[in-house]
């Protein structure tokens, strides 16, 4: 079954946003795929107030949800929606969280996944500063779940830097772990390919790395290279910048094969609960 890990450029206005978004998606349902993944920050970059599309989904004033329910329905598709500023469930005030939610083909929203790890940094690009926490709540909970393409695990971006996350998707049973991306261009020129492949090998399963990629509206450059890599840490498909739908096939046969040869989780004893039983 066919995976799609979409690129994007979003710009500040939702609804361009997701008339492009409905694009991709399309591409992606036409070519057979059954999950399609979405970037980071696919609703708005640049938007001036993401509390404000937050508390307005809450309410159910927003555009947002309706969408992704609507598109994940008439197109068939098992949709991740890469971020999107949402409130803790049954919150209408507050700092919303970075927000991943996973939709199956009747339209039904059956996991969601707030970003644990904040991107608060000083990188030597044009806008040089970036303070996540100013903005956004940092998530508590790991998400992992099923779908007609395997277990899936959820992570964004950032989190990509704590290894510890990945291991625990892992041990909860992630096959595949999504992470919607959305890196600068020195970290990403530096980093991108580099962490994605090095959690696929680690964890043995396929990371979906959807990204944005190229030049926003309000000047913001992101690195992109939106790519898939293979739990052996090949790299399946990439595409440099641009929109893009880049489409894999899981082999699980392949997948179950290499962890029972290599059977990593079972050989693991560097692990906090392990090491507090011996003190």
């Amino acid at each position: 079954m066919s995976i799609a890990i979409l690129q994007m450029v979003s710009g500040p206005a939702v609804a361009a946003n997701l008339r492009a978004a409905e694009r991709l998606l399309e591409r992606a349902a036409g070519a057979g795929a059954r999950l399609a993944v979405l970037p980071e920050n696919f609703v708005a970059i640049g938007h001036p107030a993401p509390a404000e599309l937050a508390r307005a989904e809450a309410l159910g004033q927003g555009e947002i949800l309706p969408w992704l329910s609507s598109r994940a329905r008439e197109l068939g598709l098992w949709l991740l929606a890469g971020t999107l500023p949402l409130l803790p469930d049954g919150a209408t005030e507050g700092k919303p969280c970075a927000c991943s939610l996973l939709f199956d083909d009747q339209g039904r929203r059956v996991a969601r996944y707030d970003k644990l790890h904040l991107f608060d940094a000083d990188v030597s690009d044009s806008q040089g500063s970036y303070r996540e926490s100013d903005h956004y709540a940092a998530g508590e909970t790991l998400t992992v779940v099923d779908t007609p393409v395997g277990r899936l695990g959820l992570s964004v971006c950032y989190d990509l830097r704590f290894p510890e996350l990945y291991s625990a998707l892992r041990a909860a049973g992630a096959e595949l772990i999504s992470a919607p991306s959305a890196f600068t261009v020195p970290t990403g020129q530096a980093h991108w390919e580099l962490l994605l492949r090095a959690r696929a090998v680690e964890t043995q399963s396929y990371l979906l790395g959807a990204a944005q990629g190229g030049v926003h509206a309000n000047g913001r450059t992101t690195w992109g290279h939106a790519m898939a890599v293979d739990p052996w840490g090949e790299v399946l498909a990439v595409q440099a910048s641009g929109e893009a739908v880049l489409l894999i096939e899981r082999d699980a046969e392949r997948q179950a094969q290499s962890r029972q040869r290599m059977p990593v989780t079972q050989h693991r004893r560097f692990l906090p609960a392990r090491l507090a039983e011996r003190q």
